[in-house]
């Protein structure tokens, strides 16, 4: 039997390692910028063409390579940070296993220029598919010119892979400001088809996070600074009013290495536990200086991932450091043992006039009188319930949120059938519990609708069919335009997505200082305009919209969701009546924008089981 065991080829590992390395564009981003900075750069510069596929280079003015060491960059495992094992227990570099050029190469084309301090002449080097194409003398300053070329254009499959050129560029840009944040001392700039996304110059972290972020950010940090034998902690933390609900401005460092650690994001997390709205993520850039033998970052490919020799003791200095800082800047409850504990009674201003306390009382309470009787709920027969005992009404909630089978076929069939007829429910037979639901009394039993929920249901639609032509989508100019926030890039991603945004009733434009600017919003939207803009920025982010009608769905599910009654609202019969009809009209009635039960039903006979 023939030997079924092969030696891949140089070229064929370094195309799956490459695999490894460059996911997409932005790992070429974030690799050749790590270099520059180990380089001992103070300026970076980063030009991208259409979103890194066509064009990435990255040119930094560090110390240059020699004419021999510009050649070997590209060999695998060739690398100027290591040179044994034992030097992985003390790394300050960003990278060191020398794979990121060798694998860039395999599948791109790249031409470097480097010059290093002294020499009289540069060196250009160009390589193709692993495969050395030039390799000249050249006059050029010192420093490194890297210029990375239709990248993936061997591998076709791969380069299929890759997102749009939102989505691609919005990586990018994340890579980006994780080294640009590291290194508030470095001089950065992001250009992007020629328009300038970032210039960032140095100065303090406070400083970098606010160019990043933009200016109304200064007022929204507080510092954090703690330090001990074990760990320093620096850094800031978003005031928790400021929260948002997407996590994209969350940043932690060690060593000045940018990395993804569950355990110290839920130390952070817990720190915030008691001042922050649930659901919202504030923002964190937190600086960790451990000692290089205690932690071990060569656990993954791209280096985002750390391990920690006492990650218990740094989890908890951590949480305590930003309790301590919110509290320092009266953001969370502070206890202060030094505090005058007496009680303080301000002074009586001379001729003022006391008068005798009052205790106001109902002279009509009845004790006796039960909360359920017609005096006290003012029940007339359809109207709502009073609030009635606390605990079964929680339970009845529980019950029906739960209750997730399918809705009773024959009644849904009866009800949907006089519904289209022409038949029209009358006030008598619906009724309200506790403002959350509506009750439809039928003679085959009982319909319960979740009023939220259902008007979600109907919004969804509408939008849906707005959308698509069918309709149109009151919209609110504003009297005047309302300034939005946002960091560069989530900028340039709305910008880039108002057309079909003023298809759903927002109308966005940018100002002189570069900010968007809100001109009309969809009818009923306007004290939610930041979740929604949040929700917006989400899915542009992950790629959620690959086409038109996907795009539509998204818009119609965040509008839906955010301009849906409050959960408890009173309503008036006619009200009443008018939600459930408007329901049972839509294409999907059962669910909502989301796919949670809208309604249900409970069958006369279900009922009389309760009874036996």
């Amino acid at each position: 039997m023939a030997d079924s065991i092969i030696q891949l080829s140089n070229h064929v590992a370094n195309q799956i390692a490459a695999g490894e390395v460059v996911a997409r564009p932005a790992s070429v981003v974030k690799e050749l910028v790590e270099n520059s900075v180990d380089a001992g750069a103070v300026t970076v510069t980063v030009l991208v063409k259409d979103a890194g596929r066509t064009l990435i280079q990255v040119i930094d003015d560090g110390k240059g390579m020699s004419e021999e060491d510009a050649k070997m960059c590209f060999s695998r495992h060739a690398t100027s940070k290591i040179s044994s094992a034992d030097d992985l227990l003390s790394l300050v570099t960003k990278g060191f296993r020398g794979e990121a050029l060798s694998s860039i190469s395999a599948i791109s084309q790249v031409e470097l220029k480097t010059c290093e301090e002294g020499a009289e002449m540069g060196v250009k080097v160009q390589i193709s598919g692993e495969e050395f194409k030039e390799n000249e003398p050249i006059a050029c300053s010192v420093g490194t010119s890297f210029a990375v070329k239709n990248l993936f254009f061997n591998v076709p499959a791969r380069r299929n892979f890759l997102k749009s050129d939102q989505v691609e560029l919005r990586h990018i840009v994340d890579e980006f400001q994780r080294v640009a944040m590291a290194h508030p001392n470095i001089s950065f700039r992001l250009n992007s088809n020629g328009n300038d996304l970032f210039n960032l110059k140095p100065g303090s972290l406070r400083k970098r996070v606010v160019a990043i972020f933009g200016a109304k950010y200064d007022e929204r940090l507080v510092p954090v600074d703690e330090e001990t034998d074990v760990v320093k902690i620096s850094g800031f933390v978003g005031k928790p009013a400021f929260a948002r609900r997407t996590r994209g401005e969350q940043f932690l460092f060690v060593n000045g290495r940018f990395i993804k650690h569950p355990l110290m994001h839920r130390a952070i997390m817990i720190a915030f536990e008691g001042v922050l709205t649930p659901g919202s993520f504030p923002l964190y850039t937190v600086f960790l200086e451990v000692d290089p033998s205690k932690i071990d970052v060569n656990i993954h490919p791209t280096k985002v991932e750390a391990k920690f020799e006492e990650d218990q003791i740094i989890f908890a200095m951590l949480r305590s450091a930003i309790k301590r800082g919110l509290g320092k800047h009266n953001v969370a409850p502070s206890l202060n043992f030094e505090q005058e504990l007496s009680i303080s009674i301000p002074l009586i201003s001379e001729g003022a006039i006391l008068t005798e306390p009052k205790v106001n009382v109902n002279k009509d309470y009845n004790p006796f009188e039960t909360s359920m009787s017609p005096k006290s709920s003012g029940f007339s027969g359809f109207s709502t319930f009073s609030k009635g005992s606390e605990k079964e009404l929680d339970d009845l909630y529980g019950m029906l949120d739960n209750k997730m089978s399918e809705p009773s076929q024959s009644l849904e069939v009866s009800l949907g059938e006089e519904l289209e007829g022409g038949l029209e429910l009358t006030t008598d037979k619906v009724f309200q519990v506790n403002s959350r639901l509506i009750a439809v009394v039928r003679n085959e039993g009982v319909v319960v609708v979740n009023v939220k929920r259902a008007h979600e249901r109907i919004l969804y639609e509408g939008y849906i069919l707005a959308g698509r032509g069918g309709g149109t989508i009151v919209s609110q100019r504003l009297l005047f335009p309302e300034s939005v926030n946002l960091a560069k890039a989530d900028t340039n991603l709305l910008l880039e997505a108002s057309d079909i945004l003023e298809l759903f009733g927002l109308e966005l434009s940018e100002s002189e200082s570069g900010e968007v600017e809100v001109l009309a919003v969809p009818s009923g939207l306007a004290g939610r305009l930041q979740d929604c803009l949040d929700s917006v920025l989400s899915a542009l982010q992950d790629g959620t919209w690959a086409d038109e009608e996907g795009k539509r769905e998204q818009l119609a599910k965040v509008w839906a969701e955010a301009g849906a009654v409050n959960r408890s609202v009173a309503m008036t019969p006619e009200e009443m009546v008018d939600l459930v009809q408007r329901l049972f009209s839509c294409e999907l009635p059962a669910v909502d924008a989301s796919g949670r039960v809208a309604y249900t039903v409970f069958s006369s006979d279900f009922i009389e089981t309760k009874f036996k």
